[in-house]
């Protein structure tokens, strides 16, 4: 029998971080060492409030259930957070949880969006912000940031008619890839700008416990008129090193996020209610633990950029995330040739910024994953590689 894929598979090639694997995994079996700054989980350990909140659950049969709904210490503990730490007020019907920041943006446009509708996303930006819409079927339109104006999005760059047919916008600061924070100035327009052309809002608030340098993490929610037009995803993965917990939220709108548990319901029975044991412990107890980690982040970030522009990179310092991002060497045009060929000469794997969109070309991204000696180390091989002078 022959398998016959669907049409939509045509456009799903295997992801970059795949290929970059293949090539990490064949240095590494003939006995090359490796650093590996591509992708961007954690090398933390959880709190240990979290994990023994996790042992402790794992032993009642209770908790192996359908959870169907979120645990009233979960949402106590959540609306507590955000109220410490952005001055935002939330109430249940405001919150709704998610398998992830990932899975959320996969079907977060299915019940704001018909086929045809347009969602803009910026370019350069993750990659899912366009795949999880283009799967409900909407019309993806990029809106261009530029380094000139510090990947600040400057909403009179987006065409009048554009934004009269948008239905949704989807905002991300500290913006992954290319570490950027915004000030409240630009959260302040954009409510206004989405009120003028009707177009609701969808924030990703993953990074903003990770911000250097004075600047401010900000929630889209703590901006007046945020809650009329808009969302936003908050994801405990990177804050709290439960990347593999798999637990994040939406919130925000209540129609909006009433309209996103609704649709969840028809494929989901809620999240496993150990995770929401541990998300809840973590809420509760990790705020000097997310302090603390964001000044390791900090350091790593000087070791790291310092340390490139000392041998003659000009990579500039990240101002937020757990990334850095910087152009890649004089005389190459390919990103992803600049990679392998750093790859090739150091051990030294980053990822290219074409993967993040057609913006993003010319440029790479560093995950702060590694500790400082190993950042130098790292540092040390590309100089000697004499890539750059």
């Amino acid at each position: 029998m022959e398998i016959r894929l669907s049409k939509r598979m045509e456009g799903y090639e295997e992801g970059i971080f795949q290929v970059l694997n293949h090539m990490i995994a064949d240095a590494r079996k003939k006995g090359r060492k490796v650093f590996d700054f591509s992708v961007g989980t954690p090398d933390f350990e959880p709190g240990s409030y979290a994990m023994e909140a996790v042992a402790k659950a794992a032993s009642d049969p209770d908790n192996y259930k359908y959870a169907l709904t979120d645990m009233p210490e979960l949402v106590r503990a959540l609306t507590a957070r955000f109220e410490r730490r952005y001055g935002v007020s939330l109430t249940p019907a405001q919150i709704a949880s998610v398998y992830g920041t990932q899975e959320g943006m996969a079907y977060v446009a299915f019940p704001f969006c018909d086929p045809g509708d347009t969602v803009l996303v910026p370019n350069p930006g993750y990659p899912v912000f366009s795949m999880g819409p283009a799967l409900s079927g909407a019309n993806i339109v990029t809106y261009p940031i530029y380094p000139e104006k510090d990947y600040v999005l400057d909403l009179s760059d987006i065409p009048e008619e554009t934004a009269r047919q948008a239905k949704l916008i989807i905002v991300s600061y500290p913006l992954n890839p290319v570490c950027a924070t915004a000030p409240r100035s630009f959260y302040k327009e954009l409510v206004a700008w989405a009120e003028k052309y009707e177009v609701m809002v969808l924030h990703d608030n993953a990074y903003s416990d990770i911000i250097f340098d004075g600047n401010e993490g900000i929630s889209f929610l703590s901006v007046p008129g945020a809650m009329d037009v808009g969302a936003e995803f908050y994801s405990l993965s990177k804050s709290y090193d439960l990347t593999g917990a798999r637990i994040s939220f939406l919130l925000g709108n209540e129609k909006m996020v009433e309209a996103f548990r609704r649709f969840r319901s028809q494929y989901d029975y809620g999240i496993f209610r150990i995770v929401q044991i541990a998300a809840a412990a973590a809420l509760d107890n990790g705020d000097e633990d997310v302090k603390a980690q964001c000044e390791e982040y900090k350091r790593r970030r000087d070791a790291l950029c310092g340390g490139l522009r000392s041998i003659g990179w000009d990579f500039p310092d990240s101002k937020g995330s757990m990334f850095a991002w910087g152009p890649i060497a004089k005389g190459y045009t390919s990103s992803l040739d600049f990679v392998k060929d750093l790859f090739e000469k150091t051990g030294v794997m980053v990822t290219p910024g074409i993967s993040f969109g057609s913006r993003g070309e010319g440029f790479v991204r560093f995950a702060l994953n590694k500790t400082v000696p190993e950042i130098e180390e790292a540092v040390a091989l590309i100089k000697n590689s004499g890539m750059f002078g």
